[in-house]
């Protein structure tokens, strides 16, 4: 039997060091909380989703920025020891991008990104290939991810968080939107969006097809280490697995799963089965 080829999966996106503190609780504006655990470890949602493919089987590839500090030289090496192609991540005469995280003990957490080299990515130079997809998410500049729509001629999927006003053109040329139901009702415009897959936490997700369900599958009650890298792990499964040729339904099945796994470790970049483990597990429990 011939094997076919998982799709190719490029990213473009942020690369963030996470600074994380998790504590009881979060703190009040202006409360200072003691006991705290502090980690340091790989983040962003580009990193993240980049990380998620390579480890879930898909070959990965990531477009981004780092400083030429020693926090981009540690970011690079986690990414390339994931499996991700970091040829065309830039060292820059900028900061790495840091995250200042806290999270408490039952996964909540507050965030404020500082941008740094992120800020810079740059497509020049970078090329896509007629049968590539490309992903994105917001926490790089809007008008280079508007660019790198246009510059991809394959599968073009956009994780649009943070929430912000997406412009028409933009729209119209993703083949898939991925959002939290959050996130939905905040950007109205994706209720004409060809194609939106919206998640629910804990209770699953759905796809829509301008403003019409679909397609949802169910979540799993899993128990809750950190939220903040599941949601990229569930973009990265969902695009390979639509790509790979699953229905709306089975895809998002998969992913949820992937999700869930992703929630229970306390890593931003959480290790991972392959993909077909976990289509293969929610067909038979399907």
């Amino acid at each position: 039997m011939t094997e076919h080829p998982r799709p190719a999966l490029t990213i473009v996106g942020s690369i963030n060091l996470d600074i994380t503190a998790t504590t009881e609780r979060l703190p009040t504006p202006g409360e200072t909380l003691g006991g705290g655990v502090l980690r340091r470890q790989p983040g962003g949602k580009g990193a993240n989703q980049a990380v998620a493919a390579a480890r879930l089987g898909g070959s990965s590839r990531m477009v981004g920025a780092v400083g030429t500090d020693g926090d981009g030289a540690a970011l690079l090496a986690a990414m390339e020891a994931a499996g991700v192609d970091t040829t065309d991540v830039a060292r820059v005469d900028e900061p790495t991008g840091t995250a200042l995280i806290n999270v408490d003990s039952h996964g909540e957490n507050q965030i404020v990104v500082c941008p740094g080299a992120n800020g810079t990515v740059s497509l020049d130079g970078v090329e896509f290939a007629a049968d590539e997809t490309v992903l994105c998410q917001l926490e790089i500049d809007l008008d280079l991810v508007v660019e790198a729509a246009r510059k991809t001629s394959g599968y073009f999927a956009l994780n649009a968080a943070p929430a912000m006003a997406l412009p028409a053109e933009l729209l119209e040329r993703c083949d898939l939107v991925i959002v939290n139901e959050t996130e939905y009702a905040l950007i109205p415009a994706l209720a004409e969006a060809k194609l939106v897959a919206v998640t629910y936490g804990g209770d699953g997700a759905a796809m829509f097809e301008h403003g019409v369900k679909v397609a949802e599958a169910a979540g799993f009650s899993v128990p809750v280490a950190n939220t903040i890298g599941a949601g990229d792990a569930f973009c990265a499964a969902l695009v390979l697995a639509l790509r790979a040729g699953l229905g709306y339904g089975a895809a998002l099945a998969a992913a949820n799963a992937v999700g869930a796994a992703a929630v229970g470790d306390s890593s931003s970049q959480p290790p991972l089965e392959p993909l077909a483990h976990y289509i293969a597990a929610t067909t038979v429990s399907a």
